[in-house]
């Protein structure tokens, strides 16, 4: 593979993108479609789609055990909802979590790679990793380095990917494009493409830890770059809004633009995820009708 092959695969794409126009064509179908899917059957599944997130410095084995201890009363106090579709956490917690995790199907998410800004060594990253995926995370989620994403230096990031995904193996590997910082349609599309080339099985908008954090356009953005993606390789990669959702509307407008843009085949749980530390409790609140939280 010569030097230049992820410069290669960005020619293939349109990625001179106006970031006013993408603006208007998310505004119109959020105008002419959110509504639609305001429906009983689309909060179920949003909350299906949740991966239930604590990154806070204050988690302590106490705070997760206790997260996961709601997350198996949830499945037996409410069968007919389902349950999330992820347990979100540092990579130190993957072990408590797949201890006492006892409900099938939702997965360990661990976030890795110094997490939240992908700046140090890489055999840091390496070794977060692996010991994440030894104590049972089922599924990684890194942050693409942008700070050589903007300096140029496309195969450097790539390879980062690429090291990484070899750790996760089989294990489902998500790549956060952090599309705050990297500010315009141009460059949130051109990282969702090398990310996409160099392994990623999930491209996720945001950390939180920064503002903004996912916004419409963004979602957008990235999921044209899945569709066109999956058209020229036949591979399909799953989309993570996370970061920023305050209300059932925010996670209704991701919801819509996937719809629209990729259609059913995204519309389901595997390639759809919601990352939050709220809207479980917005979601089961309006599907139960209680006034009360549960996680």
């Amino acid at each position: 593979m010569d030097t230049n092959k992820y410069e290669e695969a960005l020619k293939q794409y349109n990625t001179a993108l106006n970031d006013e126009a993408v603006k208007a064509k998310v505004e119109r179908i959020i105008s002419e479609r959110l509504a639609e899917n305001r429906t009983p059957e689309t909060m179920k599944f949003l909350f299906n789609s949740i991966e239930l997130t604590s990154l806070s410095c204050t988690d302590s084995d106490e705070s997760i055990l206790k997260m996961v201890e709601k997350v198996n009363s949830f499945d037996a106090d409410h069968t007919d909802l389902g349950h999330v579709a992820a347990i979100c956490v540092y990579p130190n917690f993957a072990k408590i979590v797949s201890d006492s995790l006892e409900v099938d199907g939702v997965e360990i998410t661990c976030v890795s790679g110094a997490f939240p800004s992908s700046q140090t060594f890489q055999e840091v990253k390496v070794a977060e990793t692996a010991l994440a995926v030894k104590d049972g995370a089922t599924e990684i989620d890194i942050v693409l380095p942008v700070g050589q994403f903007l300096a140029g230096d496309y195969e450097g990031v790539a390879d980062t990917i690429s090291e990484l995904k070899a750790i996760c193996g089989e294990k489902s590997l998500k790549v956060i494009l952090e599309t705050g910082a990297l500010k315009t349609a141009e460059n949130i599309k051109k990282a969702a493409i090398i990310a996409m080339y160099a392994g990623a099985d999930y491209i996720k908008t945001s950390t939180g830890k920064i503002s903004p954090a996912a916004t419409p356009e963004a979602a957008y953005v990235m999921c044209e770059a899945i569709k066109e993606y999956k058209e020229k390789t036949g591979v399909q990669i799953g989309f993570k809004p996370a970061g920023g959702m305050k209300t059932i509307d925010d996670a209704l407008t991701y919801y819509t633009i996937v719809k629209e843009v990729l259609g059913n085949e995204w519309v389901n749980n595997k390639m759809f995820r919601l990352g939050t530390s709220s809207l479980a409790n917005l979601i089961y609140k309006e599907l139960t009708k209680s006034t009360e939280n549960y996680f």
